[in-house]
């Protein structure tokens, strides 16, 4: 996914020797990655409170005598946390899944001059490097991120899609797949939900941009002083993260409190972006997250997000939900949508917040 060119203050910076020295184990955490004020920024639940983020199954979603109040429940989430879980019952192959960890955690571990082959590149957004570096400080996230362009084909960048592994391209290829069809299932009964049809919605992601994102957390023995990745909501459609191990790192905010998510063995964490978020003219909402450094282990995820939408190429509330009702978003054409996110994200703002009528 390529920045804007008029966006001049994003940037994802390559990862350095000397970032690799950091993560590596040193006890002197260098100032460029240093964000106390803004780690210790919201108070964090404790893990005594009870909470516990909505779990969806896809097997009740399917079955008749279930379906109307798992999809209830789905709606639910959507609108109160923007997050839930997707447990094992969510049909996609378990040896894609396998695969796509399996080549995760191999990349990660490749010598740096390695992983550098396929880097970020000038102004691009796609390739291995550091999240995004905000204009007012530059500093940097504690974390080794690859993104790349999957859907549709012909807007793949291949010189950046990793040929080491060897079955790297496989797994991604793969995986890619599986995951539309699940996020076309899945808007299918938000539709339901919603009490549109399920082409208006399904049809406004169909044959639009979708990027995957790799991302490892080395351990850090400071976790109070550095950010993961920074606080902020997906800026596009709907995000379906697959953690490749147990360790936990992922924070919610709600009513100005950080939840902490923990991993659950099989499940996908999904949740609304941005423009799922207009489309649905504020019923589900996007919520601002973040991920803390663990202190002794790495966290490695896989991430389907930027997945584009648009309604006749407009950002805009579906017109199935304005029927007896305003708009509480202005509609913007897709490509003036994408600049203002890019420069919202780096100027560490929400861009959707200048869209509430």
């Amino acid at each position: 996914m390529e920045a804007p060119t008029s966006v001049k203050l994003l940037k994802r910076p390559e990862i350095t020797d000397a970032a690799v020295s950091a993560f590596a184990g040193c006890t002197q955490i260098p100032e460029k990655y240093i964000r106390t004020e803004e780690v210790l920024g919201g108070v964090v639940v404790s893990k005594d409170e009870s909470y516990e983020l909505p779990v969806i199954d896809m097997a009740r979603l399917l079955d008749p005598k279930s379906s109307a109040s798992e999809i209830e429940k789905l709606g639910a989430a959507c609108r109160n946390w923007g997050f839930f879980r997707f447990l094992t019952n969510h049909g996609i192959d378990e040896a894609a899944i396998e695969q796509m960890k399996d080549n995760t955690v191999q990349f990660f571990r490749l010598p740096l001059e390695i992983k550098k082959t396929v880097g970020v590149q000038g102004n691009g957004f796609e390739g291995f490097g550091h999240h995004v570096s905000g204009a007012s400080d530059n500093k940097l996230d504690w974390a080794e991120c690859m993104i790349l362009t999957t859907q549709p084909d012909d807007l793949r960048n291949m010189e950046l899609w990793p040929t080491n592994p060897p079955t790297f391209r496989h797994a991604l290829e793969t995986y890619s797949v599986e995951m539309t069809n699940l996020a076309t299932r899945l808007l299918g009964f938000m539709a339901t939900d919603l009490g549109v049809e399920e082409e208006e919605l399904q049809g406004a992601f169909r044959g639009k941009g979708q990027s995957m994102g790799i991302h490892y957390y080395p351990p850090c023995p400071h976790p109070e002083k550095v950010l993961g990745i920074m606080p902020h909501t997906d800026g596009l459609g709907l995000t379906l993260l697959l953690h490749v191990d147990d360790t936990p790192g992922l924070q919610i905010r709600k009513h100005g409190s950080w939840f902490p998510m923990q991993p659950v063995p099989g499940a996908f964490v999904v949740n609304v972006g941005d423009i799922l978020d207009v489309l649905t003219n504020g019923a589900y909402r996007s919520v601002e997250h973040r991920v803390i450094p663990d202190v002794e282990r790495g966290r490695t995820t896989v991430v389907m997000m930027f997945q584009a939408a648009s309604v006749g190429g407009m950002v805009a509330p579906l017109p199935g939900l304005l029927k007896g009702g305003e708009a509480r978003y202005k509609s913007i054409e897709f490509d003036e949508y994408n600049k203002g996110s890019f420069r919202a994200l780096a100027d560490g703002t929400q861009f959707i917040e200048s869209l509430k009528i």
